[in-house]
């Protein structure tokens, strides 16, 4: 029935499939980010917090009986760490996405989305119609022009932390543009939080931004946390509304309880050995500065390639020398990459192995 449109994906190096790679690769392809994805330990303490409970799964919606204690620790341990009023569980990022962006953008309001958003996000607008702005990527005077062009009763602004396929930090200024205009301001921080900022808070602490009531951040777990699920965080008034409105969050069933605890234990981790982990990753964006000559704010680093075949091609390479990166092709991204990861979980000595191999490509 769509074998013609599977072969045209072939055809054009488009074709995608689930792999389970060999465990003996050094991984460069994963958010892991902290490496906390193999921690047995953290993975243990989990379990022994799941297991003080009767209640083991999630059973219902937050809002039936599906709200554990494991949930509302959770929610404040994070807000208090990030300085926000309150927080919100939700069963990932895709659905934070949707959550925000479908409730919060009302009839008569106007969301500045950049071009380079998350797919979720992307895919949330067109439930909006014309309540939606697209501005180039990173690009405030375009933001600021299409704001003057597009008056509206409340504007939203949503943009990344750190940008999923680029590697780049948003600009300082969106939060100055979303303070002068009285606007939202959404941060999708997935690839920021646990990476970006000297205690590894995200973009918020890397630009030492006063948390206000207009700003909402959200994230994954899944990446530098190591287990799955996402999280919202915002003024307690926000998050009531989403409670009310949101209809991922309304009729969901509650996220898993051993995720959750995962996430708490994880972060609380991170939160003790946060110096450790950011010098670790200092000393990989050096050597990304050293080998590559490209200065870089995250752990993201975007390898272009001149066609989607000569993605594979190196990729593949790659594994027959025992190293496992991403080949990221459209629609992804416009042009194809090589999307390597120099986690923290991996030895700076097998990341420098593999940039020098990359820079002889080059």
């Amino acid at each position: 029935m769509y074998q013609t449109q599977l072969e045209a994906l072939k055809r054009a190096g488009r074709f995608r499939k689930r792999t389970i790679y060999d465990d003996s690769l050094v991984d460069l392809a994963s958010n892991d980010y902290l490496g906390l994805a193999s921690n047995k330990k953290q993975f243990r303490k989990a379990i022994e917090l799941v297991e003080k409970y009767d209640t083991v799964a999630p059973k219902a919606s937050m809002l039936v009986n599906g709200y554990h204690p494991i949930h509302r620790e959770f929610e404040e341990r994070l807000a208090r760490l990030n300085g926000f009023e309150n927080g919100l569980v939700v069963g990932s990022g895709f659905l934070a996405n949707l959550s925000l962006i479908e409730s919060l953008v009302r009839k008569g309001d106007r969301l500045f989305i950049d071009s380079e958003y998350h797919a979720s996000g992307m895919m949330a607008t067109r439930l909006l119609g014309d309540r939606v702005v697209l501005f180039d990527h990173n690009d405030m005077d375009d933001l600021k022009e299409k704001m003057e062009l597009h008056m509206s009763h409340r504007a939203i602004i949503a943009v990344e932390g750190v940008y999923s396929m680029s590697g780049e930090l948003c600009k300082r200024e969106v939060f100055d543009i979303a303070e002068s205009r009285g606007a939202l301001l959404i941060v999708d921080e997935a690839h920021s939080s646990g990476v970006v900022g000297e205690s590894l808070l995200g973009v918020f602490e890397h630009y030492d931004i006063p948390i206000a009531a207009n700003h909402i951040k959200m994230g994954t777990l899944g990446k530098a946390y190591g287990s799955y699920g996402a999280y919202i965080l915002a003024s307690s008034q926000i998050v009531s509304f989403l409670e009310n409105r949101a209809k991922p969050i309304i009729y969901s069933t509650a996220p898993s309880l051993f995720d959750t605890a995962l996430a708490l234990v994880n972060i609380e981790y991170i939160a003790k050995k946060s110096k450790k982990y950011r010098q670790k990753i200092d000393k990989r964006l050096k050597l990304i500065s050293d080998i590559l000559s490209i200065e870089s704010h995250s752990l993201i680093l975007p390898i272009a390639q001149g066609s989607n075949s000569r993605a594979i091609e190196v990729q593949r390479e790659l594994m027959k020398m025992g190293y496992l990166v991403g080949a990221i092709r459209q629609p992804t991204v416009d042009r194809p990459i090589l999307r390597v990861i120099p986690r923290v979980g991996v030895s700076a000595r097998d990341i420098a192995k593999l940039l020098e191999y990359i820079n002889d490509l080059s």
